[in-house]
């Protein structure tokens, strides 16, 4: 109703238009002006009733969820009503404009099946005009509830993306951390050292973790530092060999390769007293190849899971890349390798 009498102005306009449309057609083979005009006027409300019960009521309350038997019912007695009115004037009309006398009246108000032509011809049209504003309103509703799926999706991903992440922090630090104390208990020369290489790991953590991508220099060059921790930690019981092959500006999600190096050192076990390790990672602006083998004793081959640093990586990877990358962890006698593949334009990260 509200939005009615906003658009009263408008309202009134149509059917003013209406009114010179009636005064046309009834115009036809005559000069009398007067009854021309009275008639067009007796008429408009019956057409302007019926348009509004049909797009006030019938269309919304029955039309629109789909009740079409209640609704061909009612119009069938909305017509019936409308034409008894039109019966009615026009016989009023008939009897106190013209003394019974049919031949003094214009030829199309004679006609009852021109008048109801007519009337019905405004309802068609204000009906129509009903449906195409509903199916309009109903197109930009469905339109600002997918925006609002789609933001809130977004915003879900987001947070899981974020809780990963937080995640990460604390999983990495007490690794390292378990490094140092290890080193501080000996009173080892090369603490001071270790904890140089931990700082510009924390650095990195801080400061790039909450960005969407870094270079995939910065995540080789902080894996450089912790296989640095490693090696000190180790001594010559560890064999580190470290491919790099990286071509072009291409940028990753930061602390997503580290959680598998740090798997490697985790369960990985020294064979004939050494621990070897071995990292690749090819890229360029269109893909990035991450592969990582370590050697295992024959006890582990056996044990499942990869701990909560591959479990969050893999969760990660399928937020940010879905369909866009494989994983593959392969188990030998000796062996445990992992081989990952990004393609980059499936990326759909937003943190």
């Amino acid at each position: 109703m509200l939005d009615f009498l906003k658009a009263l102005p408008l309202h009134l306009l149509f059917w003013f238009l209406v009114w010179l449309f009636f005064v046309y057609f009834f115009s036809y083979g005559t000069e009398n002006w007067e009854f021309v005009f009275r008639f067009a006027t007796t008429m408009l409300p019956i057409t302007a009733v019926v348009s509004y019960v049909f797009a006030y009521y019938l269309i919304p309350r029955y039309l629109f969820p789909r009740r079409y038997g209640t609704f061909t019912l009612y119009a069938i007695y909305v017509v019936i009503c409308s034409v008894f009115a039109v019966l009615l004037l026009t016989f009023i009309n008939f009897v106190f404009l013209f003394d019974f006398d049919i031949n003094k009246m214009p030829i199309p108000t004679r006609n009852v099946s021109f008048i109801f032509i007519l009337i019905y011809l405004v309802v068609t049209f204000v009906s129509l005009w009903t449906l195409i504003r509903h199916s309009n309103r109903t197109a930009q509703l469905n339109s600002e509830l997918a925006t609002k799926l789609l933001e809130g999706k977004l915003m879900l991903k987001q947070k899981e993306l974020l809780y990963l992440k937080q995640q990460i922090h604390p999983h990495f630090l007490f690794n390292t951390l378990n490094t140092v104390y290890g080193f501080a208990l000996k009173g080892s020369k090369e603490t001071p050292d270790i904890i140089l290489k931990l700082s510009n790991l924390l650095d990195y953590i801080l400061n790039q973790i909450d960005k969407p991508l870094v270079p995939i220099e910065e995540e080789v060059k902080h894996i450089e530092s912790y296989l640095g921790l490693e090696e000190v930690r180790f001594q010559d019981t560890l064999n580190v060999i470290f491919e790099k092959d990286i071509k072009g500006q291409a940028e990753i999600p930061p602390m997503l390769l580290m959680p598998f190096v740090e798997n490697a050192f985790k369960h990985g076990m020294a064979v004939d007293g050494m621990l070897t390790v071995m990292l690749s990672v090819k890229a360029n602006e269109e893909r990035l190849t991450f592969q990582i083998n370590n050697t295992i004793s024959a006890e582990r081959i056996s044990e499942k899971g990869h701990g909560l640093g591959i479990k969050n990586s893999k969760e990660r990877l399928e937020a940010l890349y879905p369909d866009g990358y494989t994983l593959e962890i392969e188990k030998d006698t000796q062996w445990h390798q992992v081989t990952l593949s990004i393609n980059f334009e499936n990326y759909e990260g937003d943190v």
